[in-house]
């Protein structure tokens, strides 16, 4: 599907380096890379073509008030403070899995929702995970899509995206056109245009339709 893995940066220690970063500044510059996942049931490679930027809690220097942090660390959202090239999967709604990748050096929380792509190897195989897709451009047209696709989920929060059974190789060059706006789904105040975190390849039919997030319902009291 036009993907070599002799193309792009795959070092392990490069590619942690770059993501070190600020997530908002490593967004646009990551969308073209690949996430493959060997599992026991066979490779799916991922190209990325949007994904989101999340800080960290209230008391720090980037406050995000839309991020799984923004209340301090927890269990389920430790990962997020570790180091750079992790994975942070969380379940949601009672039937999703959605995939992150850590970002920034470790202690400081952030990452990159990976929220949509295109499948460039193991087609098949992302097929039989995502029954209900209609055609190969909605495989991982979404973050819990994507997870689907690439058999992630929360038996994977933790573990390394640059070391086996995992891989993601950099693109050799920037996404020619990329696009940024509010984040999709997030209440309150992440999810206003002052948080325009969202990153995605003008154009490119993988990306996710936007919606934004659903207004609160005033609590009734008696």
């Amino acid at each position: 599907m036009g993907w070599s893995s002799d193309k792009g940066v795959s070092d392990p220690a490069a590619v942690r380096t770059f993501l070190e970063g600020d997530p908002r500044v490593i967004a646009p510059l990551i969308l073209g890379a690949v996430l493959t996942h060997c599992s026991d049931a066979g490779p799916v490679s991922v190209r990325l073509t949007e994904v989101e930027a999340y800080l960290g809690p209230r008391d720090s220097e980037h406050p995000d008030p839309g991020s799984h942090t923004f209340g301090g660390p927890t269990a389920r959202n430790a990962p997020m403070f570790g180091p750079a090239g992790f994975l942070y999967v969380y379940f949601t709604y009672g039937m999703h899995y959605c995939a992150n990748l850590v970002c920034g050096p470790a202690g400081k929380a952030s990452a990159l929702l990976l929220r949509a792509g295109e499948i460039v190897d193991g087609e098949g195989l992302a097929t039989l995970r995502r029954p209900a897709s209609k055609a190969p451009k909605d495989l991982a047209s979404g973050p819990a899509r994507l997870a689907s696709a690439l058999g992630l989920t929360t038996a994977d929060t933790g573990r390394d995206a640059l070391a086996e059974p995992f891989s993601l190789w950099l693109p050799e060059s920037p996404a020619p056109a990329v696009v940024s706006g509010p984040r999709v789904g997030v209440a309150g105040p992440g999810g206003s245009t002052e948080y325009p975190w969202r990153f995605w390849i003008e154009d490119d039919p993988t990306v996710s339709r936007y919606k934004a997030a659903r207004p609160r319902k005033p609590s009734v009291t008696t």
